[in-house]
């Protein structure tokens, strides 16, 4: 039982560390297009990150699946930025179109769950050391990433009904703010990573 609740503790740590933003950067971009009475779509989008996520971290945790450290590293700033700019060319109204987007955003958060996944596991990796057994570390650890991911999700959307108590604020305009800013440290992350490299 201390495993497990040490390994579900270090999960949690590992998505709200303000250190390691990145993952937390990209939770928070991943809901800036939605407001408090979307919470049904951003159920959805959240399932379909952690499907994403939950899939890789196993598949390379157990060595099934094995991409350069490096390359995934790079690869989470660009779905941050995509994930940005998803939301700001968005369409404003509902439609055929909206509908189209939507779904695309469900895709990308599904798609970019998997290079999310492969960033865990880096991580995991360092943590389990030569343990043999590793699958009630990895299931512990996974259950640690998504109850972060919620508190993550909870806090944005609470700052966000408290926001609105004493200013009036649009959903254009939360999402042009949050969108901008996810896709602007996205950016320089990317350079970061290419000028390092």
């Amino acid at each position: 039982m201390e495993e497990f609740s040490t390994f579900l503790k270090l999960g949690f740590q590992h998505i709200t560390d303000p250190g390691a933003y990145d993952h937390l950067l990209f939770i928070v971009t991943l809901c800036a297009a939605f407001g408090l009475a979307d919470w049904k779509k951003v159920l959805i989008l959240i399932t379909a990150f952690t499907l994403g996520h939950s899939l890789t971290l196993a598949l390379s945790a157990l060595q099934v699946v094995q991409v350069p450290s490096a390359l995934v590293e790079m690869l989470i700033p660009v779905t941050i930025l995509l994930t940005s700019l998803n939301n700001v060319l968005r369409p404003k109204t509902e439609g055929p179109l909206f509908a189209g987007v939507l779904l695309l955003s469900y895709l990308f958060a599904l798609l970019f769950g998997l290079i999310h996944g492969m960033g865990f596991a880096g991580y995991f990796s360092t943590l389990l050391g030569s343990e043999d057994h590793i699958v009630k570390p990895l299931f512990a650890f996974n259950v640690g990433v998504e109850l972060g991911q919620l508190s993550i999700v909870v806090v944005l959307f609470a700052l966000l009904a408290l926001i609105s108590q004493f200013k009036s604020i649009r959903q254009r305009e939360w999402n042009l703010y949050l969108s901008g800013a996810g896709g602007g440290v996205a950016l320089t992350m990317i350079i970061d990573g290419l000028l390092q490299g």
